[in-house]
């Protein structure tokens, strides 16, 4: 696009961050690096390992030194440093379970070295929501509960040693994503609480977010009629101006969840919504999940400036809206500075949390059968998975079991393919069952009562929310990750 207003491209380039294919930038993103673009974000497709990651991140900085590196780590179900092998941490689940802010302040700052060490320098996370609807198709497990005080004070400590790490700390997705059966990739969810209660549940962790310093907070597509009748939080100068900023006095940057989600682009269109976004105060527009190349890259650069030019979008807003991305830059340059990351924990303090939230419920008048002393078969029942997690991340118990039951066999069942006897192929060994979630899904309930119907003696590990208790023996774990899943299979067999 050419425009008499020649720095606007650059301006608007500013407050893009965008994603990308492949292991290395490619050449679109060095160039534009240097035409004013301020951030990229990172996926899973971008991760092959930490120092993979450290060499994509230096040539970042070569094209831009104060180049924002962001990327969607939650050190939970939702990874994408640990991807491939799933996370080596437990998610905020299993953290508020154990409800010790110390614990989860030294598990984010860990963290928080570990990409620092990488070069990343800004992590969508924490997650702030307060999950207080198990039915939940997205949050789940990635919120510390369902107690919004708890959650306000995990989300501060995770806020503070994330930072304390070196990395800026983003809490989501504003003003709460927690009471909601609907997915916000897939449509626009609607949460239907009055002021009363929003400000008592959903708002309190962004508060106590706010108050612990956290850098940036990210918008949720999220349709809240208390705060605003007709528009979504992300597009809403109400909730982003006049509850944000003005009520909750936060003065960092505001960035959108993936401005291509169905939720908003849907209904306003990919580069709609962006306008609109900055408009109502956002600062930072993320894309590229699923759009991830030059062309959309181009395609919002070029209508936030037509709209600049129009007179849709005051150039104050944008101007305020780089400038507050340019802050954001010298925070985490000046992290970088200070060495402020220092080294990692001196002990596995992922896998130690994910130890002390394991559960076990064993029915009345039940003896527990544990610890299995040899080789069982394990039956996963899996779900599917929201975006947010990705298909890509491991998950389960039956690996390490194996480790510590040579011999171990494990099966994995989906809807509809699960037999009519899922535990059948057990015979006399010890039977595990994995769900994940069981609450939500009819058919994995369905099975594990036909498993159980045949083998009552059968141990039933959940991986997600355990709001479904089912077996003479139940253990919970508040998450899938691959510590999770660890910490598990040595209850199961005693090694712990």
């Amino acid at each position: 696009m050419t425009t008499t207003n020649g720095h606007l491209p650059a301006l608007a380039a500013a407050v893009l961050q965008p994603g990308f294919v492949g292991t290395t930038p490619p050449p679109w993103v060095c160039r534009w690096l240097g035409e004013g673009l301020g951030s990229v974000v990172l996926f899973a497709r971008n991760v092959v390992d930490t120092e993979q990651v450290a060499a994509l991140t230096a040539t970042l900085r070569a094209e831009r030194p104060d180049v924002i590196v962001a990327i969607d780590e939650e050190a939970g179900d939702v990874t994408r440093l640990e991807s491939v092998r799933g996370s080596s941490r437990p998610g905020n689940f299993a953290l508020g379970v154990v409800d010790d802010p110390e614990l989860t302040e030294a598990v984010a700052r860990d963290l928080g070295v570990e990409l620092a060490a990488a070069g990343i320098t800004l992590n969508y996370a924490p997650d702030a929501d307060v999950n207080s609807n198990p039915a939940n198709p997205v949050i789940g497990v990635r919120s510390f509960g369902a107690d919004p005080v708890l959650v306000a004070r995990h989300t501060a400590a995770w806020v503070r040693g994330l930072q304390a790490g070196g990395v800026a700390a983003c809490a989501k997705h504003f003003p709460g994503h927690g009471d909601t059966r609907v997915d916000s990739h897939h449509d626009l969810p609607r949460i239907t609480a009055d002021r009363d209660r929003l400000d008592a549940c959903e708002l309190a962790p962004f508060r106590a977010a706010v108050v612990a310093g956290v850098q940036a907070v990210m918008t949720g597509h999220l349709l809240v009629p208390a705060l605003d009748p007709h528009l979504p939080a992300t597009l809403s100068q109400r909730i982003l101006g006049g509850l944000l900023r003005d009520e909750l006095g936060f003065s960092g940057v505001v960035v959108t969840d993936a401005v291509e989600m169905r939720a908003v682009a849907d209904r306003y269109g990919f580069a709609g919504a962006t306008v609109r976004a900055l408009a109502a105060g956002a600062d930072a527009i993320c894309i590229g999940g699923e759009r991830a190349d030059e062309q959309a890259a181009r395609e919002l650069r070029d209508a936030i400036v037509a709209a600049v030019v129009s007179g849709e979008l005051p150039e104050e807003r944008l101007t305020e809206a780089a400038k507050r991305v340019g802050q954001l830059a010298a925070w985490t340059v000046a992290a970088r500075s200070a060495g402020s990351a220092g080294a990692r924990a001196a002990t596995d303090v992922g896998l130690v949390a994910a130890r002390r939230a394991v559960r076990v419920t064993a029915a009345p008048g039940t003896t527990v059968a544990l610890p299995l002393t040899r080789a069982a078969h394990v039956v996963e029942f899996e779900p599917l998975r929201n975006i947010a997690i990705g298909a890509e991340t491991p998950w389960g118990i039956g690996g390490p079991l194996t480790e510590l039951l040579p011999g171990t066999s494990t099966v994995r069942y989906a809807e509809p393919d699960v037999p009519a006897d899922p535990g059948a192929g057990a015979g006399s060994r010890p039977l595990v069952l994995v769900v994940r979630d069981q609450h939500r899904h009819d058919w994995m309930r369905a099975a594990v009562h036909r498993a159980l119907a045949a083998r009552p003696d059968a141990v039933v590990v959940e991986l997600g929310v355990p709001e479904l208790v089912t077996g003479a023996v139940h253990l919970a774990t508040h998450g899938a990750t691959r510590a999770s899943g660890q910490a598990a299979a040595e209850v199961l067999t005693g090694a712990r």
